[in-house]
This record gives C-alpha cells, structure tokens and sequence, in this order.
C-alpha cells in the first residue's frame, strides 16, 4: 500500500515492500503534529475535560422585520422564495441549533409584536435576558417609525446591561436590497450612528443584509465565528495543513447551515480581490443543495454529496465531507498529481480535526466528569 508525501511535482511513493535500509520519511499526520502540537506542552486532559457549549442568542427585532425569514434561510435550509409562507412569531420560538460538535445555540426567536415586547421587558424580563451571549436586533430599513424602534432598541439594551452586561450585540439593518442602489450606503450609515448612539457601553457591530444575496451568509458567519470553540486551535491546524498541500485557499464550513467557520489563504490566495467570496460560496452551496433535494427527493436536511470537484485551466477546487460537523473547500494550483495528493492528506488529517468539533467522550482518559458537563442556560 503506497503512502502519498506532501504533494509536489516530483512527488515520492514508497512502497511497502522497498527495502527496509531505505530512510523512513515521515507521514502527513506525522507532518502535521510536528508542525502543530510537538513544540507546545500538551495540558492533560483529565485536568482540563472537554466541555460542551451551550450559548443563548436572542434574536430581536419589531415584527415583520425578518427575523424568523433569515432564521429558516440559514439553520433550516430554506430558499429566499419559501419564506414568504412564513407566518408571524408568536411569543419566543425556542429552537436548539447545533453548530459544529459541541457548541448548541439556543436560539430565541422573538415575536415582535407590541404587546410581546412589553411583556418581555416587564413580566418576562429577567427569564428573557438573564444569561444571554449574543443579542441580533433586527431593523427593517423600510420603517415606517424608526423613532419608535430606536425607542424599543434602547429599552432592550437597558435590559441586556442589567441582567447580561458580558454579551456581544450585532444588529442587523435589514432589507437594503429595497434601497435604492446609489442611496444604499448613505441610508446605512445614518441608521448606524444612530443605533449605535442608543448602544450604551455595548460596542454593536452593524451589518446590512438581504436574504435575496450573500449578505446574509457573511453577517451570521461573522457572528458565529465569536462563538465557536476551540477556534484557535482549528485554525492553527487549517493553515498547518494548507501549507502541507500548498493550497491557495482553504476554507472550513459547517455541514448543514454551511456558514464558514475558519479560513486560510497562503500569499497567493491572499491577492484575490473578490473580498465578499466565502458568502458567496455559501450561498451558492446551499441552493446547490436545495437543488439536489429536490431532484433526489431527498430531505433539505440531508447531506446531499460527499465530494465536489472543479478542475480549470488557472485552478481547482474541491468540496469534501470533512469531519461528522463539517466540510472542507479546497483552492489548488492547477495540475492532477497537485489535486490528488491534496484529497488523500486531507483525509489523513481528518482525525486530528474530527477531536476538534466533537462533544467529549466519557472515557477514563478524556477525564469526563459530571463537573464538566455544561448547564442548561
């Protein structure tokens, strides 16, 4: 059985039956934990067990600004056009979303109508902002009574800094496809200055979004990137393996809402001036996939293909089933023996990522304890 080495033009194949006085060269994980782990002390993991996250997002907003619209396009795999069936949030719809292995977002959808947030700021203000990491306000560009909104902004903001002052705060100034182009940006600007003036000590960070173009992609992947654990450590190992299979690009994204959770780009990759490109792939992937099911008559939910391959004249791609939680795009030179060692390290370097996004294992050696298990939020 040969073993592929780091992929170059005169790429080596040993075979198992060379001689044994032959040097031994070391494999693509041996690479890749020397490059990443072996000059580092190593924490033992029955001192530090692995813990399961659990975030509480609230996503906010008056009602009819869109909430529950982009909520289905991301995490529930629909199309722009089938939100328009979507009927008003009554109350809080309280879904737990998966992301990667252990990381659970509870997300809570809340209705916006008046009288729902009232009662969230009075009745139910400490179960409803009590423990919150991320806040998403919603403003729909095409209000009619922005006044009024910056109003409930601020009262929802007055809540979050008495019972969760720690959480992040993203708001979202929704609709701009409704702009008019020339105008978009000057529109955007003012709602900004004037939300962020009723931000108080929370830094908001604004995003302008649309579900009928990649905006959407780009603002939930920004907010879940924050969120994801063991972040650094993944995105040491990425650009670790990018270098091993001199990759242009890679880019590592969630199985089912396919948001982009990490990405690195060598020297090469970093000249490309399509700066809104990961969004874009996201979004084209998922109508890809909502294409698939409905000819496959497969569920929206399901994992449509395992490998996607796009060999051209300046460069190929490749999207593979990565780990249980994610998929892997990969951006190479072109040139076959390039492309085929770089599909066959990547599946060598699958187990040292698949550690990464999995809830933790109850073993004596990981160390599992009931301490360290995560509590309901």
């Amino acid at each position: 059985m040969p073993l592929f080495l780091i992929p170059r033009d005169d790429i080596q194949v040993i075979d198992d039956s060379s001689s044994s006085d032959e040097p031994e060269i070391p494999t693509m994980e041996q690479q890749m934990n020397n490059l990443s782990v072996q000059d580092e002390p190593v924490a033992s993991p029955v001192s530090e067990p692995r813990k399961q996250k659990k975030k509480k997002v609230l996503l906010m907003g008056k009602s009819g600004s869109g909430k529950s619209s982009m909520r289905s396009i991301i995490f529930s795999n629909y199309v722009a056009k089938d939100t328009r069936r979507l009927g008003a949030t009554i109350d809080v719809d309280l879904s737990h979303v998966k992301f990667l292995g252990n990381l659970t977002l509870n997300l809570w959808d809340c209705g916006g109508q008046d009288a729902f947030m009232e009662n969230y700021l009075s009745q139910q203000r400490q179960h409803v902002f009590s423990n919150v990491g991320v806040l998403i306000y919603v403003f729909d560009i095409e209000s009619r009574d922005f006044d009024r909104d910056l109003l409930t902004y601020r009262s929802i903001i007055t809540a979050l800094s008495q019972f969760s002052p720690g959480a992040s705060v993203y708001i979202l100034i929704h609709k701009m496809d409704l702009v008019v182009p020339n105008q978009r940006e000057d529109i955007y600007n003012d709602r900004v200055a004037l939300i962020q003036s009723k931000s108080d000590s929370f830094n908001a960070t604004p995003f302008a979004t649309s579900i009928w173009d990649q905006s959407l992609y780009k603002a939930w992947a920004e907010i879940i990137h924050d969120l994801v654990p063991n972040l650094d450590q993944i995105e040491k190992d990425l650009g670790n393996l990018g270098k091993i299979i001199m990759a242009e690009e890679i880019l590592l994204f969630e199985r089912s809402s396919f948001l982009v959770v990490s990405s690195w780009a060598s020297d090469i990759g970093k000249l490309n001036p399509t700066t809104d490109r990961f969004e874009r792939l996201s979004n084209i992937i998922k109508n890809f996939k909502q294409t698939t099911s409905r000819y496959t008559g497969t569920p929206k939910s399901a994992e449509q293909f395992n490998l996607l391959e796009l060999k051209l004249q300046t460069f190929s791609l490749f999207i593979q089933k990565f780990t249980t939680n994610t998929y892997l795009a990969v951006v190479l030179p072109p040139g076959e023996t390039t492309f085929n060692c770089a599909q066959l390290n990547c599946a060598l370097a699958r187990s040292q990522f698949e550690d990464l996004d999995s809830p933790p294992k109850r073993s004596a050696d990981r160390g599992a304890t009931a301490s360290g298990e995560a509590s309901a939020v």
